[in-house]
């Protein structure tokens, strides 16, 4: 797809990472399909241990992805959601979620997606956000002159600097316990516009300067490593609630805002959430 070699280009100042962003979007290209063929097809669900859904799509694409890795770049370690680690202490490691928001997706919501993202010495340098059933994809990488791509296209988060005048996202209101609500209703009252739903794609949106905050809890590793690149490069920021940037050793709690001045704002309302 032309877009590959718009985003090689585009980070030519890093050539190894180029080079590794333009698999991983090869990967998503390939593994499309797979999701794509299960998707608002009736499904046998499965309980995880954590209660999520798991679905034959889940298993295929994280294998196929797996496969990829293994064949192309056979020192990385690979970190899934499905299969559990490979080779997790290596210098590069993949982490695979291969459908981010399993209940949209066996529910026919097409907001669902797959996150690919590149860690060197545990922590994220690319991040790739890819949402089969709309076709849309954000990648970005850490350090890249280039910013983020929509589609193969620079995209930049809002300039939109008072939450006044800003909207914030979050998955579902029962990804909180009750303190965690509590600090999600300050920072959402001092908004323009409370919006549910979208999983990973609320991070696309944010990073094409649509929304200006998503504020969520109860995440995995797999589930916000692929989102800092991609929020970073944009030129937004990400970070636990804290104020802590995202690392395998985080909490779950994520923060990720347009700008700086937006971020500071959310923090301050959010304050110290100890349940």
């Amino acid at each position: 797809m032309s877009h590959h070699r718009a985003v090689s280009t585009g980070f030519a100042a890093h050539a190894a990472y180029a080079e590794y962003a333009a698999f991983a979007e090869a990967m998503a290209d390939a593994v499309r399909p797979l999701s794509l063929g299960w998707f608002r097809r009736r499904l046998d669900i499965e309980a995880k241990a954590d209660e999520s859904p798991v679905t034959i799509a889940d298993r295929e694409v994280e294998t196929a992805l797996r496969a990829r890795i293994m064949q192309t770049y056979p020192a990385h370690g690979i970190w899934g959601e499905e299969f559990g680690k490979t080779r997790p202490d290596a210098e590069f490691v993949w982490s695979v979620d291969p459908i981010d928001g399993t209940r949209s997706f066996i529910t026919g919501h097409p907001l669902w997606g797959t996150l690919l993202a590149l860690l060197r010495n545990g922590r994220p340098v690319l991040g790739v956000i890819d949402i089969p059933a709309t076709g849309e994809r954000w990648v970005g990488m850490q350090g890249d002159g280039g910013g983020a791509r929509f589609n193969g296209a620079p995209c930049a988060t809002s300039p939109v600097a008072a939450l006044a005048d800003a909207t914030v996202y979050a998955t579902s209101p029962d990804i909180f316990s009750e303190t965690e609500f509590a600090a999600f209703g300050r920072v959402s009252a001092a908004t323009r516009h409370r919006r549910y739903g979208g999983d990973c794609y609320a991070y696309g949106l944010l990073a094409s300067g649509h929304v200006e905050l998503v504020m969520e809890a109860g995440l995995q590793t797999y589930d916000y490593l692929a989102l800092a690149p991609v929020i970073e490069a944009a030129g937004g920021i990400i970070t636990d609630w804290d104020g802590q940037p995202l690392t395998l050793a985080s909490q779950g709690r994520v923060l990720a805002a347009a700008n700086p001045a937006l971020h500071r704002q959310a923090l301050a309302l959010i304050g110290r959430v100890t349940v």
